[in-house]
């Protein structure tokens, strides 16, 4: 089997422009291919997750990744996939936050000797002539065309900017320039950058006069159709700092059950044989089948410690053992009050409740307990030598944190 066709097994294509050329190109390691990351965010998170994979999987079989960070293309922002216009960052978060995505990948893909290349196309946008642009790259877009995007249609009910309407031209030029500087012949992306894709193709044929390829991944979607990575709290990140290995691990555990076999297929490197046979898994099973979900993504992004770690804490709470590697809030005497904090302030301070009146209604409701114990008083409260090393404190069955005085 091809890497191609091992692509297809796991659910990871979705749209190609000539499948034969691709399928050649990948599977015989020719593909010079690239995906691009715009810099919104000073880390990658789980959105990113399919793309860092499926450049892994590629590099292995032989193929050259080009990451190309969007530090141009971050000054305007995507319009795919948003109601609204996104905030504009200023030059110094943009260069920020496209240190931090360096770092961050170098996780998945191998730079050394050549193999694979990162490249910033703020270094050719930022430096073209609007008139330039106009005369060599205007012609080849036809507006009308370009309304009929899908990326377009979900903006103009709002109202499309001008600002955004030109995020298509710059990443059909990015591929326009990694085609003739950098040998790039296929440019991957999520399944909702396919009209953006196939205008940087037809920019390399108008221009050029010569074929480029474009292949879109699927998104990751659960059962409900909605984009995974996100909790209550925001957005499931890369960076430990952002969200510890101990709450990666946990959201992945805790993926529905009709979600996790989709997931291990299409995220993990277990053996596609391995997989199949966990296609008739059912019940209880389904629950190693997430333990083993979590534990393989966990050991990708932060290693096999913080995986055994991870593992080993979920392990532990669930049992009612007090783990050390579980999530934990710090507490100091200015969080106190009279000596003293309520379980609502502890539920918000601790990131479990976005607010006091989120925490009022899960007290009242009966889904917050302390050390397994329910709390139903939401004048209930704790000293500095209550909390001694340490209270786990749950909202739900999935939530949970370690509060402890500092």
């Amino acid at each position: 089997m091809g890497i191609y066709e091992e692509l297809q097994a796991r659910g990871l294509i979705a749209q190609v422009t000539d499948e034969e050329r691709i399928r050649e190109l990948v599977n015989n390691g020719k593909a010079t291919f690239y995906i691009g990351f715009d810099p919104t965010a000073d880390s990658l998170h789980v959105g990113h997750f399919m793309a860092l994979c499926l450049m892994k999987r590629l590099q292995e079989a032989g193929n050259k990744p080009i990451a190309l960070i969007g530090g141009g293309t971050g000054y305007i922002g995507d319009p795919s996939g948003r109601s609204d216009m996104r905030s504009m960052m200023t030059p110094e978060q943009i260069q920020h936050n496209c240190d931090c995505f360096k770092k961050q990948m170098s996780k998945f893909i191998d730079f050394s000797e050549g193999k694979a290349l990162m490249v910033n196309n703020a270094d050719w946008l930022l430096d073209l002539n609007y008139i330039d642009v106009l005369r060599e790259v205007g012609p080849h877009f036809s507006v009308n065309r370009m309304l009929t995007a899908e990326c377009y249609k979900q903006r103009m009910e709002k109202g499309l900017s001008f600002l955004e309407f030109n995020y298509m031209i710059m990443q059909a030029y990015d591929f326009y320039e990694l085609f003739q500087n950098y040998g790039c012949n296929l440019e991957f992306g999520g399944d909702d950058q396919w009209s953006n894709m196939l205008a940087g193709t037809e920019l390399i044929r108008r221009k050029l006069g010569k074929d480029a390829s474009a292949m879109t991944i699927t998104l990751l979607l659960n059962s409900e159709g909605k984009k995974m990575g996100k909790t209550q709290s925001g957005a499931v990140w890369l960076d430990p700092e952002k969200t510890s290995p101990f709450e990666f691990y946990q959201y992945w555990r805790n993926v529905g059950d009709a979600d996790v076999l989709k997931c291990i297929r299409m995220l993990t490197f277990l053996p596609l044989e391995e997989i199949d046979k966990m296609d008739s898994w059912e019940g209880a099973q389904l629950n190693t089948a997430k333990e083993i979900l979590a534990y393989e993504l966990t050991k990708l992004v932060h290693g096999e410690e913080e995986a055994e770690k991870a593992q080993a804490a979920a392990k532990a709470l669930f049992s009612q053992g007090a783990a050390a590697d579980m999530p934990t809030t710090e507490l100091t005497s200015e969080d106190l009050t009279d000596g003293s904090i309520d379980i609502l302030s502890i539920l918000v301070k601790s990131g479990l409740v976005p607010s006091r009146a989120e925490a009022r209604r899960a007290v009242q409701q009966g889904g917050v307990t302390v050390e397994g114990e329910k709390v139903g008083d939401i004048k209930t409260s704790y000293t500095a030598d209550t909390l001694g090393e340490g209270l786990v404190v749950k909202k739900g069955k999935k939530n949970f944190r370690k509060v402890v005085m500092k």
